[in-house]
């Protein structure tokens, strides 16, 4: 008997929908059925490159009794509604992240999704990633002994310098975009955060698009933060839109009593992963299993197939996602007040790949 697919459809069709489109191609559980975007014309081209149907509006999408799953890749600020939109049609939901850009609203995503007897899925999955899977392996085997600080660096320039629409990114800032990757990342590793201490400042307020459009920010740019978790590691991530990507200062350090481990990247699946004892160089730790070249998105709808068909939890939750954007808010929260801010949530820490114990 031949195992149903999971019908998916995509609501927003920006940058990063192509990606998605074309990497859940590589799995024959999932069948794309079109996608939908507030832009007249965006669905139409986006369908005619990767097939599928273009729906005209998200009512429209969320009427076809044929979609079991929507994709949701709109712009951060309209992921509550978009998310509710969906859970109240019955559909089961992907979300790029962040989940929400506040604790309450990311609380009450989860409860719905839990009421309605729904899949409530969030970005970021590149814990799934090999070279990610790798890094945890060595962490739970115990080759670093008790991990008690991780740096976390994500210096990832100026959005307007390659993005066409660099505003979004801006009002959210660099905490809520890319600072969800490795507190993602640590949170799986070694579970939920207590308490933050944060610092964060607009660097260069005034900027200018790659058309010659001038703008101003006022979220900061730039944030430090140190993340107590719960296991006693203490985590300093930095995030911000001002130093670029040419950084000698990028990825994850894990240290530990026994050694150090460096994930060079907490979102490519192919990224360097050493090892090195106390005191000694680092060394090339091989993978565990031959990576994917880059970031395959859409291993995060495969991954939810394989648990419906399994009938278990899939590994990106939203209770996870929530946690992550407690943190967020503490830290702003933290750099705004000028004081320590507790956390206090958790979630079921999700279990390695397969492929990956």
């Amino acid at each position: 008997m031949d195992t149903p697919k999971l019908r998916v459809a995509i609501a927003g069709c920006g940058n990063i929908a192509g990606p998605y489109a074309r990497t859940m191609k590589n799995y024959e559980q999932i069948e794309f059925l079109g996608a939908t975007d507030i832009l007249p014309g965006r669905a139409a081209e986006f369908v005619a490159e990767h097939g599928g149907r273009a729906y005209d509006s998200l009512e429209e999408l969320l009427a076809d009794p044929n979609v079991d799953l929507v994709v949701n890749l709109t712009i951060h600020h309209a992921h509550p509604a978009v998310i509710t939109q969906c859970l109240n049609a019955g559909k089961h939901v992907h979300s790029e992240k962040p989940l929400a850009l506040s604790t309450a609203a990311a609380h009450q995503l989860v409860a719905l999704a839990q009421e309605k007897g729904l899949r409530l899925s969030c970005s970021p999955i590149t814990f799934m990633g090999e070279a990610q899977q790798t890094a945890w392996k060595a962490i739970r085997d115990g080759q670093l002994g008790a991990v008690r600080v991780v740096y976390c660096e994500v210096n990832w320039g100026r959005i307007e310098s390659w993005h066409p629409n660099p505003g979004p990114f801006y009002d959210v800032g660099a905490l809520f975009d890319v600072g969800v990757y490795p507190l993602t990342l640590v949170t799986t590793f070694f579970g939920p955060a207590r308490k933050v201490t944060a610092y964060g400042a607009v660097l260069h307020p005034d900027r200018v698009t790659k058309e010659g459009k001038e703008f101003h920010i006022d979220t900061p740019d730039w944030v430090v933060a140190a993340v107590e978790l719960a296991n006693g590691t203490v985590v300093r991530l930095t995030t911000n839109f001002y130093v670029g990507h040419h950084s000698k200062q990028k990825g994850l350090e894990f240290h530990g009593d026994l050694g150090s481990l460096f994930l060079g990247s907490f979102q490519d699946f192919h990224a360097p992963v050493e090892f090195a004892e106390f005191g000694k160089s680092y060394a090339p730790v091989p993978y565990v299993r031959e990576p994917f070249q880059g970031i395959e998105w859409g291993r995060a709808v495969a991954e939810i197939s394989d648990a419906m068909q399994e009938d278990r939890p899939q590994r990106a939750t939203g209770a996870q996602a929530a946690h992550v954007v407690e943190i967020l808010c503490a830290i702003v929260e933290s750099y705004t007040e000028g004081k320590p801010v507790t956390i206090s949530s958790d979630f079921v820490a999700p279990t390695p790949m397969p492929w990956g114990i």
